[in-house]
């Protein structure tokens, strides 16, 4: 339940307001002046301060300046049967959160105080996420402290100490590339090389080339012999990345290479043994594409022998805010700009938005605000025009009724398909469960048909 401090001098007013709070859930002290506020804001917490500007000695003005120099964080919203323009922006110079007119629709004071509430909440969130960017000890370059993501970390570690393939999936700008070389850094083989190859961009010629090496006159422009990157990653790990768009075609050679650990070269009849660890990466659903016979099953067993999928930005909670943090304090010291921090209302956006480019995006998010801001926390200005539309709803830290555990249940793989799109294979991921699991929950919850895709 929240906790209000109502100060007003006028004893009838004070008892009814108080049971207006008290009806949408609002537990409600008071005090008569502004004097006796401060008294009671020394010696107890609370979530808001609700305040008539009208009081008998110091007035809600003096009251917001006061709060505003000791409890920086602790919202006022101030209240007057003198709705003028000249005493809104009064208080709110003097620090005041909101302002409502008296008197108040119970709808209105409700809306205020939610929001209120909600800004105390994420400022409280980004003033902690600060302290954790600077006491967080990152995963390599990796930064998360959300289950999912602890999850990914204990996997890596685990996996790393092996010889084993390594497959890593998840959606563009996730991470992919920096879980590899987090592999590599962790394994027996971290002092040798770690080479990376995009196989979506190169023909399949050139990425045969690249892959095996040629010798001299194997093709037109073969004037001399070349070392493939196998060779080249000789005793450490070669990556894959974006292994789902190799050529169909390439894929037996590859096959071929990992069974037998031997390769031959563009031109070359000689087979040349290697000993090189393989990851790969991709962002397509790689079980769609061997149905769909766009990828080849048994290249996808082999790949596939440990499994790391990295989730979406969106579905990793207030790790948004933590990497956004991160990312201000690196743009920052590049730029040699003075910026210290992101305001409640950016935070609030930076949660609501989807991030459908993921950790790219917002990098690029955040490294755009930095650049353009005229001061030392982020403002709402500083977002791009995507991010500073999304909406954000004023009841998302309203207290949840007690439920059963199914209804927890149904209510967490709603809200799992809907981070992901629907796409059922990535939510049993997500939610550790197997896909005919996963269907007979959705069957037996009566999830609608607007959530089945994959």
């Amino acid at each position: 339940m929240n906790r209000t401090l109502l100060v007003d001098d006028d004893p009838d007013f004070v008892s009814l307001t108080k049971l207006m709070l008290e009806r949408f859930g609002y537990e409600a002290l008071t005090a008569q002046s502004a004097e006796a506020a401060l008294v009671a804001l020394a010696e107890d917490d609370f979530d808001v301060v609700l305040a008539d500007v009208h009081l008998g000695g110091a007035s809600g003005i003096d009251l917001c300046r006061r709060v505003a120099e000791r409890w920086e964080n602790l919202p006022v919203v101030v209240m007057t049967a003198q709705g003028t323009v000249e005493t809104a922006v009064a208080a709110i110079r003097a620090g005041a959160y909101d302002f409502v007119v008296k008197p108040a629709t119970e709808g209105a004071l409700q809306v205020a105080l939610d929001r209120a509430v909600k800004h105390r909440r994420v400022s409280d969130e980004v003033r902690r996420l600060r302290r954790a960017v600077r006491e967080t000890k990152s995963f390599e370059e990796i930064i998360g402290v959300s289950a999912a993501m602890k999850r990914v970390f204990d996997l890596v570690d685990r996996a790393a100490e092996s010889e084993a393939s390594v497959l890593i999936t998840g959606e563009s700008g996730t991470g992919k590339e920096l879980i590899a070389r987090a592999l590599h850094r962790r394994s027996v083989r971290a002092n040798r090389p770690f080479v990376a190859v995009s196989c979506a961009a190169m023909p399949e010629s050139l990425l045969e080339s690249e892959l095996f090496g040629h010798v001299k006159g194997a093709f037109t422009d073969a004037r001399t012999q070349r070392a493939g990157l196998l060779a080249q990653a000789a005793g450490g790990t070669l990556f894959h990345d974006e292994i789902g768009d190799m050529p169909l075609a390439l894929q037996p050679k590859l096959l071929r290479a990992l069974q037998e650990r031997t390769y031959r070269p563009v031109g070359g009849n000689e087979e040349i043994p290697f000993d090189v660890r393989i990851l790969a990466a991709t962002n397509r659903d790689i079980e769609e594409a061997v149905e769909e016979q766009t990828f080849r099953k048994d290249v996808y067993f082999r790949l596939n022998v440990v499994r790391v999928h990295l989730p979406p930005l969106r579905a990793r909670g207030n790790d948004v805010l933590l990497i956004a943090q991160a990312l201000l304090e690196r743009h920052a010291a590049l730029s040699g700009r003075n910026v210290r921090g992101i305001s409640s209302s950016v935070a609030q956006r930076l949660l609501a938005y989807s991030w459908p480019g993921n950790v790219r995006e917002l990098s690029n998010c955040i490294e755009r605000a930095v650049a353009l801001t005229r001061g030392e926390d982020l403002v709402l200005d500083d977002l791009p025009e995507t991010v500073r539309a999304t909406s954000i709803d004023p009841t998302a830290h309203a207290a949840v009724d007690l439920i059963s555990l199914d209804d927890v249940e149904r209510a967490h793989i709603l809200r799992v398909l809907e981070a992901v799109r629907g796409n059922k294979t990535l939510a049993s991921k997500i939610l550790g469960l197997d896909r005919k699991t996963l269907y007979r929950k959705l069957e037996r919850y009566e999830v609608e048909e607007k959530h089945e895709r994959a």
